[in-house]
């Protein structure tokens, strides 16, 4: 997934006495034969002392403090459960041991411990029976001590014979045929569902899950079969009287109807001109499964359709057969690979297509007719990397199709489904003149989806938890796989620092927290994906040459067609420094700062956890192994120059020559770690760069950048040494110091312009109009050929004209004047779009003119940039309107509301009615978009991250504490306190020096 630039709670556990519950919602498993015995799944180890067996609690046992969860698990185009963390569907975790035969007579203190027990559990039975919003049943599994394990009721009333969030490990699915029939009059699917799948242990149900699916008719081996239903877990279940053997093959086949969704998740209607189609973006809301990552299998797809529209899926269509009713019926070829259930798609649609032959597969991409001169560029990019690809992993991508599909209302980026792969229109669509930082944007997408068809298709991991070997991998292969194209790319660290310096954070490899939908969907951050890439770019320069592929391709090739976890790619590369290494940055969260002190020709390096938070706060005592490479002022910039020290301790020192003058750690920025130098060391690197620039590589210059601010918020350094750093930044040409800085800058600038500091908002606007007016004022505003160049020019000028420099506002007028003027015939070239739509956004007139523009135009990329011009108004009544439209949907798509929140939240006039704006419309927005994905953490940190008072702080305490099981158990809320509280201390520690220094 491409999540478009990756807690709600649970229904109580109760432990019960049955004197709590009158007779006929007891069940006494010794009486009741009907109800299923206890499978290898549920069974816990019995210590030999005790003669209390407690079914189904195991690893999963629930917080006490936990409420009924009834809404459903929905993200970004994939569908999941609630599961918990560590759990494998090929074998049970349980041990089963028969209880003792006899009892021998009880002593007088055994009597004692007994009493005591009891009223223990008593005491809490009734504590935990009195609590509000059970749901369950409870179920009396010992006759001693009358103990009690609950189970949830089904809708129906009978007991759910199942009572935990991940599925039982006692069936896997082998093959699903599956038929449906989508309405896009009536927005409503029938379908029928045959699973075919073996028993792995004796067992007397089966479980899967299915959200929102009315199930009409169920057999199973033929003889129709009573189906229960838990909705608050999205699980289905089937008994039986006698037991299922282990290796026997069964067959469930369901029948169901359903609505097609108005969400972006199910099988939902995507709409366009008044013409519709259907997509799959969670597969438990099209048909019931085991919808577990775990749970791979085969598929055969059918699908009913009207003659106008054509119908894709994962396989290539094997033939279409004409109903009496004049419908037709595609089948497709059953898959020819096992997969999860997260990456079963298909679509219904009027979509028209360019297709191309590469390496024995057929590349596709899709798109609505209007738009098809518009996929050129995806086909050549996707055929391209399919080629690259093949090569460098060494196995060929499986499948003889590849769909790549441009779908007009879609909430991920993109989707990964094996074969056919989902975009955005903005994701995947572009002219044959956009400029090439727009095309690099798209190629950047297609990258990422096409190297999830081997790390994560073939090879995915086992459950949530370690998602980033899904999504770290394929935001890594995204840059590796472009730099001969784009050889100024470079990966993204500094936002997944900002995220993993708080102490909300998580590991890149979860080890048990990942358990509900909302968990889940908050595993899809820059944590899984920006530093899971980062820790793989820091292994590769790490190791020697080619030993970083060599592991790769051995760990392709162990587990391909499987599930893994983290150690198991450790194990590929073999070498058990790499493994002990590692474990010291997935296991754990955050990263660390390095500290250089310096003696003659001794270097003390110290490490410690970089961590930003002022309170509440888990300081860790662990160490990382950091590969610290440095170079020195005797030869600094090219490659050769690197050399490389492993500091495992909390302190280590290295030997360099007293002649050296100073020292630059992390070469290239290679390494997820912020380096502080000191007073005399931050000192030497100051003079050595106001010498000369090119001292160091650009990106060594960007991240002194990024650390001495980083350091700054720590309070390690003062701002005025901050300041003193970017003194040298009037002669800084190059993009990524130059980005860096101006993002950094304007950070601060935002921040105080939401404070009542008039006079020091100007100061701060001075002062980076007069370290970088020169270099926006030289800008050129033709035709720029180099990407570098109009990332450059983009961010210079966007600055300038957000700050009202004339000479860029003035030439933003003339060039958008020239454009209206010859009916937009005369091209704004792409990098300048945004800058120049943003200034003529501020006019009446020119506001008017983008928002007819916007509703006209097929152009993706430019249509985008509109739109975030539309809400960088700063007109209240404009900006009221633009929120209240794009979230009702129609002229602006539902799916673009985080990024108009985000532009307006930036603005000054803005930022408190989007606050406002959000908390009215919680609830419509989180119909929209699931509680913890993406889309809802870039709301919540876009509304907050610039508030810096205890008012504020307060309010949103408030807000989110009231939303319950609706978003206030989010990390991302959290993040937002801790952040809040951050500008807190930031400010109070530094307007004094602000005011003196500016």
């Amino acid at each position: 997934i491409d999540p478009f630039p990756p807690r709600a709670s649970l229904p109580r556990n109760m432990i019960e006495n049955s004197m709590f519950e009158e007779e006929p919602d007891v069940v006494d498993l010794a009486k009741d034969s009907t109800f299923p015995a206890l499978d290898p799944d549920e069974v816990v180890y019995e210590p030999r002392s005790s003669r209390l067996l407690v079914r189904g609690l195991g690893e999963n046992d629930l917080d006490d403090e936990e409420e009924d969860y009834e809404s459903s698990a929905r993200l970004l185009g994939m569908s999941f459960m609630n599961r918990s963390s560590t759990r494998s569907p090929s074998a049970s975790p349980y041990i089963r041991q028969a209880p003792p035969r006899s009892c021998s007579r009880p002593s007088a203190r055994m009597l004692v411990v007994g009493v005591f027990i009891l009223v223990l559990v008593t005491s809490m039975a009734m504590v935990l029976y009195f609590l509000p919003g059970c749901t369950f049943t409870k179920v009396c599994v010992c006759a001693s001590l009358r103990l009690c394990l609950v189970y949830p009721k089904s809708t129906n009333g009978e007991l759910f014979p199942w009572n935990e969030l991940r599925l039982p490990a006692s069936v896997r699915p082998v093959n699903y045929d599956l038929s449906l029939t989508p309405n896009l009059t009536s927005m409503t699917f029938t379908g029928r569902t045959i699973i075919n799948m073996i028993i792995q242990h004796n067992t007397k149900r089966v479980v899967l899950h299915s959200s929102e699916i009315n199930i009409i008719k169920a057999t199973f081996q033929s003889v129709e079969v009573k189906v229960l239903e838990y909705k608050p877990w999205q699980q289905i279940a089937v008994s039986f009287p006698g037991d299922l053997k282990e290796g026997q093959v069964c067959v469930l086949t369901l029948d169901y109807t359903a609505n097609l969704s108005h969400t972006y998740d199910g099988f939902y209607n995507s709409s366009y001109n008044d013409k519709t189609g259907s997509v799959l973006s969670a597969a438990r809301k099209a048909f019931p499964c085991f919808d577990e990552p775990a749970f791979k299998a085969t598929f055969l797809v059918r699908i009913t359709r009207e003659p106008e529209y054509i119908a894709l899926s994962n396989m290539p269509k094997a033939k279409t057969t004409t109903l009496p009713s004049g419908m037709l019926e595609d089948e497709f070829e059953q898959t020819s690979v096992n997969m999860s259930t997260y990456l079963v798609a298909f679509i219904v649609a009027n979509f028209t297509s360019i297709t191309r032959n590469v390496s024995n597969t057929l590349v596709s991409v899709y798109s609505v007719p209007e738009k098809k001169e518009h996929t050129q560029y995806a086909l050549d990019t996707a055929s391209r990397l399919l080629q690259f690809y093949n090569t460098v992993f060494d196995i060929d991508y499986p499948l003889r199709k590849l769909d790549l599909v441009a779908i007009p209302d879609f909430l991920a980026g993109a989707m990964e489904n094996w074969g056919l792969i989902t975009f955005r229109e903005t994701s995947l669509l572009v002219q044959n003149q956009s400029s090439l930082l727009d095309k690099q944007l798209i190629a950047n997408v297609v990258a990422h989806e096409l190297a999830h068809q081997w790390f994560g298709n073939l090879v995915t991991m086992r459950w949530w938890n370690d998602l980033w070997l899904s999504e770290g991998f394929a935001t890594y292969w995204q840059y590796a796989s472009l730099m001969t194209e784009f050889p100024q790319l470079y990966l993204e660290r500094f936002k997944a620092m900002a995220k993993d310096s708080l102490n909300s954070s998580h590991p890149v490899s979860v080890s048990a927290q990942v358990n509900t939908p909302e968990q889940v969907s908050e595993m899809f951050d820059s944590i899984t994906y920006e530093k899971g890439a980062s820790l793989l770019l820091m292994l590769n320069s790490t190791l020697p040459d080619g030993q970083f592929r060599k592991g790769l391709l051995e760990y392709l090739r162990q587990y391909r067609g499987s599930n893994t976890v983290t150690d198991d790619l450790w194990n590929s590369i073999t070498r058990e420094s790499v493994s002990d290494m590692m474990r010291t940055w997935t296991l754990q969260k955050g990263f660390p700062l390095v500290t250089v002190s310096r003696k003659g020709g001794e270097v003390t390096l110290t490490q410690e956890h970089f961590l930003l938070s002022t309170d509440n706060t888990t300081h860790t005592s662990s160490l990382w192994h950091i590969p610290v490479t440095y170079v020195n002022d005797s030869c600094s910039s090219a490659p050769s120059c690197r050399q490389m020290f492993t500091l495992r301790n909390k302190t280590a020192t290295l030997k360099v020559s007293e002649s050296v003058k100073w020292l630059k750690l992390n070469y290239m920025n290679t390494g997820f770690y912020i380096v502080h130098y000191g007073d005399e060391g931050w000192a030497a690197l100051i003079d050595a760069l106001k010498t000369d620039v090119s001292t160091l590589t650009p990106h060594d210059r960007a991240s002194l950048i990024h650390n001495i601010f980083s350091l700054s918020r720590l309070g390690r350094v003062s701002f005025r040494q901050v300041l003193s750093l970017l003194d040298y930044t009037t002669n800084e040409t190059e993009t990524a110091p130059l980005t860096e800085a101006l993002s950094q800058l304007s950070s601060v600038y935002r921040l105080l312009d939401k404070r009542p500091e008039l006079g020091l908002v100007a100061r701060m606007k001075a002062y980076i109009l007069g370290h970088f007016g020169p270099l926006m004022d030289s800008q050129d505003w033709g035709v720029e050929e180099s990407v570098s160049s109009q990332e450059r020019r983009s961010a210079l000028l966007e600055v300038a004209c957000s700050l009202g420099r004339q000479n860029c506002t003035d030439q933003a007028t003339a060039l958008y004047e020239q454009w209206t003027n010859s009916n937009q015939t005369n091209r704004i070239p792409g990098d300048l779009q945004r800058a120049v739509f943003s200034v003529a956004a501020q006019s009446d007139s020119g506001w008017l003119s983008l928002l007819d523009t916007y509703r006209l135009t097929t152009y993706d990329s430019e249509k985008r940039k509109i739109l975030q011009a539309l809400a960088s108004t700063q007109d209240p009544r404009r900006i009221v309107w633009i929120l209240n439209t794009v979230l009702e949907g129609g002229i602006i798509h539902t799916q673009e509301l985080p990024l108009v929140i985000s532009t307006v939240s930036d603005g000054f006039a803005g930022h408190l009615f989007v606050w406002d704006f959000v908390k009215e419309s919680w609830d419509r927005i989180i119909e929209k978009f699931p509680v913890g994905s993406y889309s809802i953490q870039s709301i919540v940190k876009s509304t907050t991250s610039q508030f810096s008072t205890q008012t504020h702080l307060e309010e949103v305490q408030g807000f989110f504490s009231s939303l319950k099981e609706r978003g206030s158990r989010m990390r991302s809320v959290q993040e937002a306190l801790e952040t809040i509280r951050l500008n807190q201390h930031w400010m109070d520690r530094n307007l004094a020096t602000l005011r003196d220094w500016l």
